[in-house]
């Protein structure tokens, strides 16, 4: 939800502060997925004043502490220590430490360890400040073309086969936009359960390597990324946005229903093409069809005229 005019406070920049951290407080801070150049210039302070970065891998936030002639010393937090580490940074919370936690890339606590560490400093009593930076699964779903407006972010899939396809079935009649992460060694299995469960028609867009050098966009039906993905092995990370169900599912749609359907998958942001192979699988029109059909809805401008999308 967007603040009203009303609500909205401008604060001040405390970059030229370099006492701008508090004590006991534990600052979680993005980190770029990619391009340097998205790092932050609260991101870059905050890192340089606290007294130490807990990091998922301090290699590699190594490299970007040096980039950015950041000296603050690490101490490594990830999964397999994350429990005997949680004590300790409490300790030095406690102690009137100020803390920066980082993950590998992007957000902490978005599908890595973060969160348990956050929890603890919250049911500890201790502050806890975020410091936003990028996002995978925002990014990618700010450029795929699907609807945004609501949306579920599942994060990597089970690996065992039917532990994947179980949680999948959990998520086939969600309407939202469906976001997920995967490695490239599994991007052509998941997709092949993806099409298996939600059908070969859904609409997927995948996002691969973003921010960085190489960063591409795929967009078709998930029967054309298995197809895809098979012809040109995956590489590098990928987020994939999968469009959401449909209220029909059920049933096979009459060509009123079809036009209704159409209009409301319009107006929430897919293109004519999106919509008409999404819709194709749930009535006797084919997707050429519903295309034609598509091409004579018309939407109002935002003058109230009537014109042709």
């Amino acid at each position: 939800m967007q603040p009203s005019q009303s609500e909205v406070r401008v604060v001040p920049s405390t970059f030229e502060n370099a006492n701008a951290v508090q004590p006991r407080t534990l600052y979680v801070v993005g980190t770029p997925i990619g391009n340097l150049g998205d790092m932050t210039f609260r991101a870059v302070q905050v890192m340089r004043a606290v007294d130490a970065i807990a990091a998922e891998d301090t290699r590699r936030t190594g490299r970007l502490l040096q980039h950015f002639q950041i000296t603050t010393p690490q101490v490594s937090y990830h999964h397999y220590n994350r429990r005997r580490r949680i004590e300790e940074l409490l300790q030095q919370l406690n102690r009137g430490d100020a803390i920066a936690l980082v993950t590998d890339a992007g957000m902490p606590g978005i599908s890595d360890p973060g969160y348990e560490l956050v929890r603890a400093c919250v049911e500890a009593g201790l502050s806890v400040v975020p410091i936003p930076g990028v996002t995978a699964a925002i990014t990618a779903l700010a450029a795929a073309g699907l609807p945004t407006d609501r949306f579920v972010f599942e994060g990597f899939l089970p690996t065992k086969e039917k532990e994947r396809r179980d949680r999948l079935q959990q998520v086939r009649g969600e309407r939202r936009t469906l976001l997920f992460y995967e490695a490239p060694h599994r991007l052509q299995r998941t997709l092949a359960d993806l099409a298996a469960v939600l059908g070969e028609n859904r609409l997927v867009v995948l996002a691969r390597e973003l921010t960085k050098l190489h960063e591409a966009f795929w967009r078709g039906t998930l029967a054309e990324a298995v197809i895809f993905c098979q012809e040109q092995p995956p590489k590098g990370e990928f987020t994939l946005v999968v469009s959401g169900a449909i209220e029909t599912t059920a049933a096979i749609l009459t060509e009123a229903e079809l036009k209704a359907e159409l209009e409301k998958l319009l107006q929430e942001g897919m293109t004519r093409s999106q919509a008409s192979r999404h819709l194709a699988q749930f009535t006797p029109f084919t997707r050429r069809e519903i295309y034609q059909i598509a091409l004579k809805i018309r939407d109002r401008s935002p003058l109230g005229e009537e014109t042709t999308l």
